[in-house]
């Protein structure tokens, strides 16, 4: 009986790098859906309410807040899922960096997997991801889709301040309704520069390249101070019979995703450089 409940659901994914403005969009993507029900950084929330979790803003360091994130503490993600099962509901919408983030979120609340996954880029344009990534790299700002009052309850420590968007409702009167989402600024996000040794970024690249591909051997790191981040110049040499262009390009964003999700250290470039091509064993 419970199975066939839950395989009614349908669950919708909106997919994108950390900071491009998921969050600001959820409710777009939620009414364009129809969708009731929001996951998004370890809270439930229905329409203007947040119904049970909590906020992975709330956390004092970004390892954490990614913990958060993904339900990683038993007790968290039983007491979402099982306000889940209280809920009835045809649709929600789970937002992650990445499908495997979202279909990982998506066993441990005991949902089926998304049927349909929605990338922030397919929603929005070039300038205002940029402008969104501007103003978490540099603001420390993050959005809660929920308004200000529901934030303040429980983070008022980290309230900043409230966007509020009239959008046009599709009715013979065409009457605006508005929305208010709430701007936080987490303890982890500061503006300052997280600092690491030359050594210590070294050893964590290594491990993501070796991670990626085992058979890639690592060279060289340099390691170059930048603004508010860091510069990487790795130079490698790769089996034979690897295509290049793509993997290369994989490989750089997999080691900025990973150094940047598990650290809060920002790499703002990574150059490669490929000495020689190699036979694998």
């Amino acid at each position: 009986m419970f199975l066939g409940f839950l395989y009614r659901k349908k669950v919708f994914a909106l997919v994108g790098e950390s900071g491009t403005g998921k969050s600001f969009c959820a409710k777009l993507v939620a009414h364009k859906y129809r969708v009731d029900f929001i996951i998004d950084d370890g809270l439930l929330i229905k329409d203007n309410r947040i119904l049970a979790g909590h906020s992975a803003k709330k956390e004092n360091s970004f390892l954490s807040a990614v913990k958060v994130a993904l339900f990683d503490e038993k007790s968290h993600r039983d007491e979402v899922a099982r306000r889940l099962q209280t809920e009835k509901f045809k649709r929600i919408l789970l937002l992650g960096t990445s499908e495997k983030m979202v279909n990982k979120i998506a066993v441990r609340l005991q949902l089926p997997s998304p049927s349909k996954i929605i990338r922030i880029e397919d929603i929005t344009t070039k300038e205002e991801i940029e402008k969104a990534i501007r103003s978490r790299r540099i603001e420390g700002k993050h959005v809660i889709p929920v308004p200000s009052i529901e934030v303040k309850k429980s983070y008022s420590n980290i309230f900043f301040s409230a966007i509020q968007i009239f959008r046009r409702r599709v009715t013979p009167a065409s009457i605006p309704t508005l929305h208010e989402k709430s701007v936080v600024r987490p303890a982890y996000s500061k503006r300052s520069k997280v600092l690491i040794t030359q050594s210590a970024l070294s050893l964590l690249v290594i491990n993501c390249v070796e991670d990626y591909n085992k058979d890639i051997k690592i060279k060289k790191i340099l390691v170059k101070d930048a603004d508010i981040g860091y510069r990487l110049i790795i130079t490698i040499d790769v089996p034979y019979g690897i295509e290049l262009g793509d993997n290369i390009q994989e490989m750089q964003q997999y080691i900025i995703d990973d150094i940047e999700r598990y650290t809060g250290i920002l790499i703002e470039e990574i150059n490669i450089i490929i000495d020689k091509v190699i036979e694998t064993e």
